[in-house]
């Protein structure tokens, strides 16, 4: 099964989501930081799909997608913002701001990736 890696600094945030996907049969990984981020993205067996806030301590969003894109194992993983300032989301990511509708939010990560 292909697993859903949330990466927000909020923890009430990344809970709410996690459960909300959890409740639609995704597999869900959860990281507070860009370190953890990275961490979870080359433990995992398989990602889907990183749902990526921009503003978090230790490596912002950005930092995180800009190594995700030099990685090759990771670079083909899709990726979607979601961000209360979106304005600084790399060109060409699909960029939801917070705070977030949650069914458009399960439309994209639809897109991307199957429970």
């Amino acid at each position: 099964m292909s697993c859903v890696l949330i990466v927000d600094d909020e923890a009430d945030f990344r809970e709410t989501l996690r459960d909300a996907f959890e409740d639609d049969g995704y597999e869900v990984a959860t990281a507070a930081n860009g370190l953890e981020a990275l961490h979870q993205l080359r433990s995992l067996e398989s990602v889907c799909v990183v749902i990526l806030d921009l503003v978090m301590p230790q490596l912002t969003g950005a930092e995180v997608y800009a190594a995700m894109q030099a990685d090759p194992r990771l670079a083909a993983i899709p990726v979607i913002i979601a961000s209360s300032d979106t304005s600084r989301a790399p060109a060409g990511v699909k960029a939801l701001q917070k705070p977030l509708d949650l069914r458009t939010l399960k439309a994209e990560v639809a897109k991307r990736c199957r429970p």
